[in-house]
């Protein structure tokens, strides 16, 4: 049976994008604090409405008060990611059906590398691949956007979530999720009540992640430690506040010549290259609704 992958640039079927990013909501913490389903889109404008004071009760004839209210907007700007890995050139002789398991397989990692990258960008505002502050992401993160922080403590983890809140709750803002580095959710497995030493929160113990915490959404993520950062956790209104999308748009090739990834001419080395683009944008509607506990200065 003779080759049956394209060695040019192709789109993937929708179909395929969307397990594809059904996949990413399951590895991404802020696709999962976020609820809803990622929108297809080509670039996107929200508006955002802060409506002051309480409604007013007015008698008949009565002059009706005028609120106030602050409005704006927040564009989401689709970012390109590129994911891609090296393969033995026999797969290009392989049949059809030998090709769908490393095909599946790269589709799963692809999955997984997509959505590590758009936590790592939309929290540290770096590039997943180097690390290295990215002009394109900008001041869209939530390091840099989100000004309200508490100092860690680390023998007293949910104290510093009380902390961390207040200032959201006092201003009326809601509290919809949290997202915690391992050594978070780690200090909060350690605490034990003082008198029976019985842990406070079991099912943060040896690395768990239950998936909630007091009430609200949590996710336990190495993407909100990435590299030297000293964001401990984040809280706030991430259903509501967070959203995030992808263009539908996604393409896959089969690289066969040259040196795409800088690992060396893949005819000498008898590799082909699959390659993926996909298109990826957030916006952080609200960020005074949020707040990041941090260990020592930033």
């Amino acid at each position: 049976m003779g080759n049956t992958v394209t060695t040019g640039k192709a789109l993937m079927k929708p179909e395929l994008a969307s397990e594809i990013f059904s996949k990413v909501k399951g590895h991404s913490a802020l696709a999962k604090l976020s609820g809803g389903e990622p929108i297809p889109f080509a670039g996107k404008e929200i508006f955002t409405f802060s409506l002051d004071g309480e409604a007013a009760i007015v008698g008949e004839g009565a002059d009706k008060p005028a609120g106030t209210a602050d409005s704006g907007s927040v564009t989401i700007v689709p970012i390109k990611f590129v994911y891609q890995h090296r393969v033995t050139d026999e797969f290009m002789n392989l049949a059809a059906e030998k090709q769908l398991p490393i095909l599946q397989q790269y589709t799963e990692g692809f999955a997984k590398k997509i959505a590590r990258g758009m936590d790592i960008a939309s929290m540290h505002g770096v590039n997943p691949f180097d690390g290295r502050v990215s002009s394109i992401v900008g001041n869209n993160c939530f390091e840099k956007a989100v000004t309200s922080q508490t100092d860690y403590d680390e023998a007293a983890p949910d104290d510093c979530i009380d902390k961390a809140v207040q200032p959201i709750t006092d201003a009326d803002g809601t509290i919809s999720g949290i997202v915690m580095s391992p050594k978070f959710g780690a200090a909060l497995g350690a605490m034990k009540t003082a008198d029976a030493h019985t842990p406070m929160y079991p099912d943060y113990r040896f690395g768990g992640n239950p998936g909630s915490f007091g009430g609200m959404a949590a996710d336990v993520n190495s993407t909100l430690s990435f590299g030297t950062s000293k964001i401990m956790a984040i809280v706030g209104d991430f259903a509501n506040c967070f959203r995030w999308g992808y263009a539908e748009d996604i393409t896959f090739e089969v690289i066969q010549f040259g040196d795409p990834d800088g690992l060396g001419d893949l005819k000498q080395k008898n590799q082909v290259c699959l390659r993926s683009e996909a298109y990826i944008g957030w916006g952080i509607l609200v960020p005074d609704n949020f707040a990041k506990i941090v260990q020592g200065d930033e």
